[in-house]
C-alpha cells in the first residue's frame, strides 16, 4: 500500500497543463454564449497615442480579408500620411479615402472654415455609413470636430442610433470624447499617456506618427 508520503506530488509542468485546463473549460463556456454579432459603434480617445493606429489596424483587417471600407479625416490635412497613400495607391477599390480637414484649429485660425469643412466632412461620412456595402467607416479625429462645436453632438448620435445599418461597425477617434457619445459606444477604449518622445523634444517622426 502506499503512503501520501511515497507519491511523486506532480511537477510544475503539471499542474500548469492542469490549470489551463481548468481555464479552456471556463473560456469555452463562457464562449458558448457569444453567438450573436452586430455592427459595432467603436470609440478611440483619451490622451495617449495610438487612437488612430488603432483604427486603421481594423481598416487594414478589412482590407486583408476583402472588406469594402472607408475613412473620413475631419482634422488633418494635406500632410502626407503612410496610411492615406498605402490605401489610396493600393487599395482604392477596397476603401475609399477621404482627407476633408484642413489641419487643426491653431492652424487653420478661421473658424468658419472649419465649420465648414467638418460639416462637409460630415456629409461624407453619413454617405459612406449609410451604405450598408460598407462593412466599417472609420471617422477619424471626429471627436475633436464635436469638441470644438464644429457639428452637431445631438444629431450624430441621432443619426447613429436611428440610420446606421445594423451590421456596418463605425470607429471613431480622437480626444475628449463626448459621455453621451461613450454611453453609446458598444466598445471604448481610453489611450492613457505614460510617456510621449515630444516632451523630450522630439519632432513627430516618419513610420511612427505618420
Amino acid at each position: 500500500m502506499t503512503s501520501p508520503a511515497d507519491e511523486t506530488p506532480p511537477s510544475d509542468t503539471e499542474r500548469h497543463n492542469a490549470k489551463m485546463a481548468r481555464k479552456k473549460q471556463a473560456r469555452d463556456k463562457i464562449m458558448a454564449t457569444k453567438t450573436s454579432e452586430k455592427g459595432l459603434l467603436i470609440v478611440h480617445t483619451g490622451k495617449g497615442k495610438g487612437k488612430s493606429s488603432a483604427a486603421f489596424g481594423m481598416i487594414f483587417r478589412c482590407i486583408a480579408h476583402g472588406l469594402k471600407c472607408a475613412v473620413v479625416q475631419f482634422i488633418k490635412g494635406g500632410m502626407d500620411t503612410g496610411e492615406r497613400n498605402l490605401i489610396s495607391g493600393h487599395f482604392g477599390s477596397l476603401c475609399e479615402f477621404h482627407t476633408m480637414g484642413e489641419g487643426f484649429t491653431w492652424e487653420t485660425q478661421d473658424r468658419e472654415r472649419d465649420i465648414a469643412a467638418a460639416t462637409a466632412a460630415w456629409e461624407k461620412a453619413k454617405e459612406l455609413i449609410r451604405d450598408d456595402r460598407n462593412h466599417m467607416v472609420l471617422l477619424d479625429e471626429i471627436n475633436i470636430a464635436l469638441r470644438y462645436g464644429y457639428i452637431p453632438l445631438a444629431e450624430v448620435i441621432a443619426f447613429l442610433e436611428t440610420e446606421k445599418p445594423e451590421m456596418t461597425h463605425v470607429v471613431m477617434t480622437g480626444r475628449n470624447a463626448a459621455e453621451e457619445l461613450i454611453e453609446i459606444a458598444d466598445l471604448a477604449t481610453e489611450m492613457t499617456l505614460v510617456k510621449h518622445p515630444f516632451r523630450s523634444g522630439i519632432k513627430a517622426q516618419i513610420g511612427v506618427e505618420f
